[in-house]
């Protein structure tokens, strides 16, 4: 396939927050024939899946990453990838998650790379605590997105993974190189950090 890249902007991954629904038979059956066109090498056809998923994948990468920069960053690598590794999908699943996956997946291998070249980031020595989280509105207290973003890095990616993106233990710990076990505490770790956060 040709090399294919896309212009990002602060609109681009405006309003992260997206409402889940059922996708009707002829919304499949448009993204099935976008997929297909993608595949035989139309740029136009996956320029619209990009414009279709990229609200969600960046919503994902910001909560997994934290950082709006390194979430950009990691929006543009996973359709990069996406694009490069098209013709591997074989729509058993929606785009979206399909998309949701290879992003995970990229957050996570960039993690043990960095951990790897001598980060020394490892999940249970994630020990600090949560952020301070500055709200416009105080007295309308802190959010739940607010507060996510609060976590520590391995506490956060858990929460995500497991209770966002509906990941079992197993399937984390193998991703982030990690125990179930510590899978396990950091989860419960996030929910404890999480409720003292949006009690206070």
């Amino acid at each position: 396939m040709t090399e294919v890249g896309f212009a990002t902007s602060a609109a681009a991954f405006a309003a992260p927050r997206m409402t889940i629904r059922t996708a009707t038979e002829e919304e499949r059956a448009r993204e099935r024939d976008l997929v297909v066109r993608a595949q035989r090498g139309e740029v136009a056809a996956f320029e619209t899946l990009y414009r279709e998923n990229v609200r969600r994948i960046y919503a994902l990468s910001f909560r997994l990453e934290r950082n709006p920069q390194r979430a950009e960053e990691l929006t543009q690598d996973a359709f990069v990838r996406a694009w490069n590794k098209l013709d591997s999908f074989r729509g058993d699943s929606a785009f979206a998650s399909w998309m949701h996956t290879l992003t995970t997946n990229l957050s996570l291998s960039d993690r043990r790379s960095r951990v790897r070249r001598g980060a020394r980031e490892f999940a249970t020595d994630d020990l600090e605590p949560l952020a301070p989280v500055e709200s416009e509105r105080p007295e309308v207290g802190v959010d739940l997105e607010r507060a996510l973003q609060g976590l520590p890095r391995g506490a956060r990616q858990v929460f995500v993974l497991h209770d966002i993106e509906g990941y079992k233990h197993t399937e984390i710990a193998t991703q982030m190189g990690v125990a179930v076990g510590t899978s396990k505490a950091q989860l419960h770790r996030a929910r404890k950090l999480l409720r003292e956060a949006l009690e206070g």
